[in-house]
């Protein structure tokens, strides 16, 4: 069963990082630096501490506890228990994956960081903030999506690293805005 599942997901990693082009090699490279999107972060931190005030510093101190929660778990727990290696460094798919000027990246690669810090960040503030945030909740799992596809473009994730990789991290999420919910209600009800 395992390896059927490994042959459907090497399948749909060679077709879907086979269909790169000069343009999206670009975006793809700069959708996966994470240094890309600090102004992001940093608007979005601005307008949460702008509108919730202390609760808004509370909100973005979970933020960090959830990075660190998908991240820790993905790169340290998963990738040193599982040891699967990367499409880029198979070597079975020598030849065959595209890489970005990224690298090939490490050893390893289920599942991906990427991937799950992206939908714990996402799935965190969609049920942390009000509905006059409407179109950044839904702009975030856009944004996550994104992040996870270009992990495949590049050459450095299959499609399971970030699917499971985006599960975890959307777990993660929730379970975290479900505690800063209810502390959040304790602290508003004292």
């Amino acid at each position: 069963m395992i390896e059927y599942l490994n042959s459907i997901d090497t399948q749909l990693f060679l077709f879907l990082n086979g269909k790169h082009n000069a343009f999206f090699d670009f975006i793809m490279y700069w959708f996966s630096d994470k240094w890309i999107w600090l102004p992001m972060y940093l608007l979005i931190a601005f307008f949460i501490v702008k509108h919730y005030k202390m609760k808004g510093v509370v909100m973005l101190l979970f933020v960090g506890v959830i990075i660190a929660l998908c991240d820790q778990t993905a790169s340290h727990f998963i990738k040193n228990a599982v040891q699967r290696l990367r499409p880029s460094h198979e070597p079975t798919l020598k030849g065959l994956v595209h890489v970005s000027k990224a690298g090939a990246g490490g050893m390893y690669g289920f599942v991906s960081s990427h991937a799950a810090n992206a939908f714990g960040l996402a799935t965190f503030l969609y049920f942390a903030l009000d509905n006059r945030f409407k179109l950044l909740k839904y702009w975030l799992f856009i944004w996550a999506v994104l992040v996870s596809y270009s992990r495949i473009y590049n050459g450095v994730h299959y499609t399971g690293d970030v699917i499971v990789a985006a599960c975890i991290g959307t777990l993660i999420g929730w379970a975290m805005s479900k505690l800063f919910l209810y502390i959040e209600s304790k602290r508003v009800k004292n």
